[in-house]
C-alpha cells in the first residue's frame, strides 16, 4: 500500500461506483499514500478535481478497522457517504490490501466503522442506521418540495432520513413526476434532498432514484448515484411497508448517467447497499502538495 522502499509518496485512483457499462456511475477520486495531507489540502485538492466526492485513505485509528476514511465534497468534509465507501474500499483492495476478516473490509470513517463485503462482481456496504428518521415539518415539506421543483399533489410522504447525511427524503408515487422535477437553481448550504418514486409493475428496476445538493456556493446540482440515499430510502421503505427481501435501483438518467444499485436485506435484517465498481484509472502518481 505504501510502495516499496522508502519514498514518499502520494497516488491517485479514478474508478467508476455503481456502473451499469463504461463509465456510467458516480466517478470518485481515491487519493491515498504516506504523505500526510493538511484538512485544508484535501478540501483544495477536492474542489480543483471537480467530483462530487473525494476519499482520502488513511492508517485506521480503530484497531478495528482495516483503514480509515476522510471523505470531502466541494462544499466540505462528509461524515460518510455511500460511493465514496464503495469506491475507497475498491482502491485499498486493488492496492494490496488486505482485510483482517476474509471477505469483509472494515471502513472507519465520520460515523464510525463501516462493513464493505465483497460479492461476486460488486462490493456492497452495510447501511448505517438512521440516526434520525421523522417526517418533515410541514414549513420543511413546503421548502423541500419548492427547491425540488414539485407540484404539492405528486408528493406522498416527506421525512428526514440521516445516516450521516441529513437527507430529507421525497416520495412520490409517480415515476414521471420524479422525471419531471425541475429543482431551483440555489439551495442553503447543507441541503440534501432525495426524491424516490417507484417504477411500473413488471420493470426489472423496482425504484428511481435522484438527487440534490448545494456546492460550497449554494449551487444545487444533481449527484449521478448517491449510495447514502439508497441506504437512508431502503430503510424508510421497509420501516414503511413499501419493499422487502431485495430489489434493484436506478439513479443518474437526468445527468447522463446509468447507475444501478443492488438493495439486500440479511436474514438478520440489515440492509446492505451494493454496486459494481470499475477502475478507470489506478495508480497515478501525485505531486505533493506545496
Amino acid at each position: 500500500m505504501n510502495g516499496r522502499g522508502t519514498k514518499r509518496r502520494m497516488r491517485l485512483d479514478l474508478v467508476d461506483v455503481f456502473a451499469n457499462g463504461p463509465l456510467s456511475g458516480n466517478s470518485l477520486a481515491v487519493v491515498r499514500g504516506d504523505v500526510a495531507l493538511s484538512e485544508m489540502q484535501m478540501a483544495s485538492l477536492t474542489r480543483w478535481l471537480g467530483y462530487s466526492e473525494t476519499a482520502f485513505v488513511l492508517p485506521p485509528v480503530d484497531p478495528a478497522a482495516d483503514y480509515r476514511v476522510r471523505i470531502f465534497s466541494p462544499a466540505g468534509e462528509l461524515p460518510f457517504a455511500g460511493h465514496p465507501t464503495l469506491g475507497s474500499a475498491f482502491a485499498w483492495l486493488a492496492a494490496g490490501g488486505e482485510p483482517r476478516h476474509p471477505g469483509i473490509v472494515v471502513q472507519e470513517c465520520g460515523i464510525g466503522l463501516v462493513e464493505v463485503r465483497r460479492d461476486v462482481g460488486q462490493l456492497s456496504f452495510k447501511a448505517p442506521p438512521l440516526s434520525r428518521s421523522a417526517p418533515l415539518s410541514a414549513s420543511e415539506r413546503d421548502e423541500a418540495i419548492r427547491i425540488a421543483g414539485l407540484r404539492e399533489a405528486c408528493v406522498v410522504d416527506a421525512v428526514h432520513a440521516c445516516n450521516g447525511p441529513d437527507w430529507q427524503l421525497l416520495r412520490l408515487a409517480d415515476l414521471d413526476d420524479l422525471l419531471a422535477a425541475e429543482p431551483m437553481p440555489r439551495a442553503r448550504r447543507g441541503t440534501k434532498l432525495g426524491l424516490v418514486a417507484p417504477h411500473p409493475a413488471g420493470s426489472r428496476v423496482a425504484y428511481e432514484l435522484r438527487a440534490f445538493v448545494p456546492d460550497a456556493g449554494g449551487r444545487l446540482f444533481e449527484d449521478p448515484v448517491t449510495g447514502s440515499l439508497h441506504a437512508a430510502a431502503a430503510q424508510h421503505l421497509l420501516a414503511s411497508g413499501l419493499a422487502e427481501g431485495a430489489w434493484l435501483a436506478a439513479q443518474g438518467r437526468k445527468v447522463g448517467a446509468d447507475g444501478r444499485v443492488h438493495v439486500h436485506v440479511d436474514l438478520r435484517g440489515e440492509v446492505w447497499i451494493g454496486g459494481v465498481v470499475r477502475a478507470v484509472a489506478l495508480d497515478a502518481r501525485l505531486t505533493p502538495l506545496a
